[in-house]
């Protein structure tokens, strides 16, 4: 790729719940606007219990995000009281493409009704395969709930049910980077060669242990992936720098505060 591509991820927002705070979200968006990213990936939870009202804020608050590209899609709050119906007329396909610059990014709705956890399911693995069949593409996963475990976030209970078989099919296909949400825990996972980029909860304080609402910047390279994790009003810090043609480890460097979780924190 000729430049860097700078896709901003934001998940959980959950309007409509007494946690969410409307002057962080507003701040997001103005940030947001302010860096002019080339895409927006937004992860799921874009709701509290999947209500048409709670939809509405949603999109209106997405909406004022001035980037062209916008990628959405349900998470596991969404899917609840058939709100998947209210998804698909506001946002469109629970599952989407888009193409440019060098990168092909996928979206895949991983939630099920009713139920916290998330599957994928083996009818999209072939999707997935022929979709990714160009070597020379950057290609990006983005779905809600996480692939693996992600730590400071107590017992796992909910990881997408069919997650060893996904992950090999991704590895197969030889994706680059995986975008995730769920947890409200920011994170990052090497595995190989591939990034499973989780994100924390960007506009409530439904959060665990002394983790605080935020975002993340991700800057693709040719030969390099950065990570910077941002919180509204408060700047942001690199906490993975991955360079590909080295092969070197991606540290995850979190600010103290990241790492001094407790065990237990609010449900997903």
């Amino acid at each position: 790729m000729a430049r860097p591509i700078v896709i901003a991820h934001v998940s959980d927002l959950h309007c409509g719940s007494s946690y969410f705070i409307p002057s962080l979200a507003m701040r997001v968006v103005d940030e947001l606007n302010e860096l002019g990213p080339d895409v927006v990936v937004v992860t799921g939870d874009l709701t509290d219990a999947g209500y048409r009202g709670e939809y509405t804020t949603a999109c209106a608050l997405i909406d004022r995000i001035a980037c062209e590209r916008k990628l959405v899609m349900p998470g596991n709050h969404d899917a609840r009281n058939v709100g998947d119906v209210h998804f698909e007329e506001l946002f469109g396909a629970r599952s989407t493409e888009l193409a440019f610059d060098g990168v092909r990014m996928l979206t895949l709705d991983s939630s099920e009704p009713d139920l916290d956890n998330g599957r994928v399911g083996r009818e999209r693995h072939r999707w997935v395969e022929d979709r990714f069949a160009d070597p020379e593409e950057f290609k990006v996963v983005c779905l809600h709930h996480h692939l693996v475990p992600v730590p400071g976030t107590g017992r796992e209970r909910n990881i997408v049910t069919d997650a060893g078989d996904f992950l090999q099919v991704l590895g197969r296909a030889g994706a680059d980077l995986v975008l995730c949400g769920h947890k409200h825990v920011p994170h990052v996972w090497r595995l190989e060669d591939m990034l499973i980029v989780n994100a924390g909860t960007a506009c409530t304080t439904r959060v665990r242990g002394r983790v605080k609402p935020c975002y993340n910047v991700v800057e693709v390279e040719a030969d390099r992936v950065k990570v910077t994790l941002r919180h509204p009003f408060g700047g942001g810090d690199v906490v993975a720098d991955m360079r590909r043609e080295s092969h070197l480890a991606c540290p995850w460097r979190p600010a103290r505060h990241l790492g001094e979780l407790t065990e237990q924190g609010a449900a997903e």
